[in-house]
């Protein structure tokens, strides 16, 4: 299906994720801002769909193994607003056993409005930490920034 619509999951930029998203009514609060928990749905979406890129689909892991977020650090930097296009960035910064952690951004026209430390753990069936496969490993390997 993603032969039709090859950008629908962003795209790989050096090394890192970009992920456009156009604000719509439904993300905004009464003010007129995105409600601050679509900052947190924005980013979800943008590490899912860098996983997607790289051949790691949630669906085939239904069961077996999941991504769970253990800690993210968010900082509310500039509201978005309606019709506002976004880049979510998506950065990899560390791995080790079942954990790796993410450095990711939502910036409107290069401009930071919200950005987040995130500590993403793989766990089985029964919830208990699993060791990220070594395919994937080399796969993350490949797009870690040298300058964390």
């Amino acid at each position: 299906m993603t032969e039709h619509w090859p950008d629908l999951a962003g795209r790989i930029e050096g090394k890192m994720h970009v992920l456009p998203v156009r604000v719509y009514y439904e993300d905004t609060d009464f003010s007129g801002a995105v409600y601050h928990a679509n900052y947190l749905k924005f980013c979800e979406r943008a590490r899912s769909d860098c996983l997607r890129l790289m051949g790691i689909h949630h669906s085939e892991l239904h069961g077996t193994a999941s991504f769970v977020v253990r800690r993210m650090v968010c900082d509310f930097l500039k509201p978005a607003l309606i019709d506002d296009l976004l880049e979510v960035e998506t950065r990899f910064v560390e791995f080790g056993g079942a954990r790796m952690e993410l450095g990711q951004s939502v910036k409107r026209t290069g401009e930071k409005l919200f950005e987040a430390q995130v500590t993403v753990a793989l766990v089985d069936g029964r919830g208990k930490p699993k060791r990220l496969p070594s395919e994937w490993v080399r796969t993350f390997l490949s797009l870690v920034e040298s300058n964390k």
